[in-house]
């Protein structure tokens, strides 16, 4: 049997799965300690579910390895690894009541029935149903049906849970107060956790660390605040909150954005491909809250104001966000890829200027500027 010492509770090591011609998870390698929730963050069809479909044992990997707690499971069933699944269709038996959903597992393990109730009774409580064991799970509300369902995985006290978009089928009010709950029960019941979703809000909110997935591969892995403020790439950055990007040259001590308009930078200008020399085409990306609207005369310091035009206002309760399309001196000087005028988001006050007025932009002092291969995608 072959082990990995050292390597966290659970640890995937160049894991490939294909179906026919598609290639879902590409090499991937990832290690979670233990007691530690990461979530699994990707666009439809990046791999996510089938990286959880895995570690669950209802997939094989064609090649590499799923060890737990140093132990090769590659080749185990479901059951024998014991792990706790919540899925998004809650996967709940509409012919049992609640007690006996949450028993179910517990039951196929051939638990006695004194136990069997304490746990379900234990279970219930936790997740704040504790007089619901008799009721029908048609007559619960898709939230207490998500409880219920998060209740039967915990009942059988798994090592590791795993947790495939069971908050998807909420309403936006209900799945905002659920995953807070959630997060502080798999905490306190010091449970290992892997999430899947595609909601960035929604995994910046359960996460201890997030792994951001793009084509069957981890692109970037690390805390929220590490992919927010230090994306590694231009997909990790539009896809982890806002960002607005524009194509610009790199000078000696900052960017140039057009004629007339330059930036200071001071961060890595590097991307996947190395250090990028000045004069090089490249993509700035920052995110609303690093601009401002210069209001009165600008900042010299802060470099050039760039000049533009509000197309849109949103009210974003104490701030509103504006989306300016920028307009250069040189009209045809600033373009993004597509070749238009580049769209920039900025925050400012609610009661900022309206569309269709004429506004000119600043970074912040300490912006945090990303600078990216202008061929990058």
């Amino acid at each position: 049997m072959s082990e990995r010492e050292g390597e966290g509770i659970l640890h995937l090591e160049g894991v490939t799965r294909s179906f026919g011609t598609v290639v879902a998870v590409d090499r991937l390698s990832l290690t979670i300690g233990k007691g530690e929730l990461i979530t699994l963050l990707g666009p439809s069809g990046c791999g996510k579910t089938t990286v959880l479909r895995i570690i669950a044992g209802f997939e094989t990997p064609e090649a590499g390895q799923v060890f737990f707690e140093g132990r090769n499971v590659t080749r185990w069933k479901p059951q024998e690894r014991g792990f706790g699944m919540v899925f998004q269709s809650y996967a709940l038996f509409p012919h049992l009541n609640v007690f006996e959903n949450v028993a179910f597992g517990l039951r196929a393990r051939g638990m006695p029935e004194t136990g069997i109730r304490e746990r379900v009774a234990s279970a219930l409580e936790l997740v704040e149903l504790p007089d619901h064991g008799e009721r029908a799970v048609q007559a619960l509300s898709g939230g207490q049906q998500q409880r219920i369902a998060l209740a039967r995985a915990i009942a059988t006290e798994p090592p590791i849970l795993l947790l495939d978009e069971p908050l998807s089928n909420l309403d936006q009010t209900l799945r905002v107060r659920t995953r807070s709950e959630l997060r502080a029960l798999v905490k306190k019941l010091g449970i290992t956790a892997l999430f899947v979703t595609h909601d960035q809000e929604e995994a910046f909110d359960l996460s201890d660390r997030i792994a951001v997935m793009r084509s069957g591969r981890i692109v970037q892995i690390g805390s929220p605040r590490a992919l927010y403020e230090e994306p590694v790439d231009q997909f990790v950055a539009g896809f982890v909150g806002r960002a607005s990007g524009l194509l610009v040259t790199l000078e000696p001590h900052g960017v140039r954005i057009t004629d007339g308009v330059a930036w200071p930078f001071s961060g890595p200008n590097e991307g996947t491909g190395g250090p990028l020399p000045n004069g090089s085409s490249a993509m700035l990306l920052f995110r609303p809250e690093e601009l401002h609207l210069v209001d009165g005369e600008a900042d010299p310091s802060l470099g050039d104001p760039l000049e533009g035009v509000v197309v849109d206002r949103r009210f974003r309760g104490g701030v509103a966000l504006f989306q300016i399309e920028v307009r250069a001196r040189a009209p045809s000087a600033v373009t993004n890829p597509s070749g238009r005028p580049p769209i920039v988001e900025v925050l400012g006050p609610p009661g900022g200027p309206a569309p269709g007025t004429a506004v000119q932009i600043q970074p912040n002092r300490g912006a945090r500027l990303h600078v990216f291969p202008a061929s990058a995608t």
